[in-house]
């Protein structure tokens, strides 16, 4: 799973060709580690399909600020540049896939 920064983040996830499901994760965080390996596998699965990153809110505010990120592991998902979908906390992922489904 890539890591995207306040500096990258407008390439790797506005101009990204496909649906960009972002993690806004800290090290800090519990539950984040816990949904970790699950992002893992979807990012494998969908690969061509969906684009799966994580962004440290710790080290990169000024996205977190932009989205009005407050509670982590947020997950939002960006299409076309724009966010469509915004969940927050862990999941199986079998919850997370069909949240998935409507925006991929």
């Amino acid at each position: 799973m890539k890591t995207v920064t306040d500096e990258t983040f407008a390439e790797e996830v506005l101009k990204a060709g496909l649906p960009v499901l972002v993690e806004f994760t800290a090290d800090w965080c519990g539950p984040c580690r816990q949904i970790e390996p699950v992002l893992e596998e979807v990012a494998r699965e969908e690969e061509g399909r969906l684009k799966v990153v994580q962004l440290d809110v710790d080290t990169n505010p000024g996205t977190q600020s932009a989205y009005g990120v407050l509670s982590m592991p947020t997950l939002m998902v960006f299409r076309d540049g724009e966010p469509v979908k915004s969940m927050v906390g862990a999941r199986p992922k079998r919850r997370l896939m069909q949240e998935l489904a409507e925006v991929i």
